[in-house]
């Protein structure tokens, strides 16, 4: 089952950019609480609140409970984060409500294991990740935190296709056929280019 995190928040009383700037100059972070055929629930946070929670893993794959005050409380996924160009800093956040009933899509992240049991890594092969993150459909309740890949006994020149994924029952794979590659085990680096070298010199007409 997907953790759910408790956040705190404030209603904000109107909507707009200008109200916006005005939350901002008041120290906090603008967000928006939507969907789930409600009213939209104008919000501010904590910008500290905000960046803990954006520096754990998973942020758009974890549950909130937004505790929004008098707004009441909303079970959400966070579906956007704006970041200053400058600073980084988060300047607006917006919430997607979400039921037992409902079907998400979500960017799960994929994690690789093991690398020290792979015979290819033990030999210099490269990890070369295709899909860093695969889309997928759930319930909420269900989201995966990562998608993992075990590396145990994979040697050079082995590839990882989404059918070898072991997905929990009821998460489906969105938008990527089941024989995409997602992982490749690539040989060292200077040995493909040695190899590549080699082949031109082959194909190179002697000089007469």
């Amino acid at each position: 089952m997907s953790e759910i995190t408790a956040i705190a928040a404030e209603l904000r009383e109107r909507a707009g950019k200008g109200a916006a700037r005005e939350t901002r100059r008041a120290g906090k972070v603008p967000g928006v609480i939507y969907g789930a055929k409600q009213d939209a629930v104008c919000i501010q946070l904590d910008p500290r609140v905000l960046w803990a929670e954006l520096n754990k893993p998973g942020f758009t794959t974890r549950l909130f409970d937004v505790d929004a005050g008098a707004g009441g409380k909303h079970r959400c996924l966070a579906r956007d984060v704006a970041f200053h160009p400058v600073t980084d800093q988060p300047i607006h956040v917006d919430f997607m409500r979400v039921s037992s009933d409902a079907v998400v899509h979500v960017k799960v992240p994929v994690h690789v294991v093991n690398q020290d049991k792979a015979p290819g890594v033990k030999r210099g092969g490269v990890i070369n990740l295709e899909h860093h993150e695969i889309e997928v459909t759930c319930a909420p309740d269900i989201i995966p935190r990562e998608v993992v890949i075990d590396l145990t006994g994979l040697d050079i020149g082995a590839s990882v296709h989404l059918s070898q994924l072991n997905l929990p029952a009821g998460v489906k794979p969105y938008h990527l056929a089941a024989e995409s590659t997602i992982l490749t085990l690539a040989p060292p680096t200077v040995a493909r280019v040695e190899a590549e070298g080699e082949a031109a010199a082959a194909t190179t007409p002697a000089a007469g």
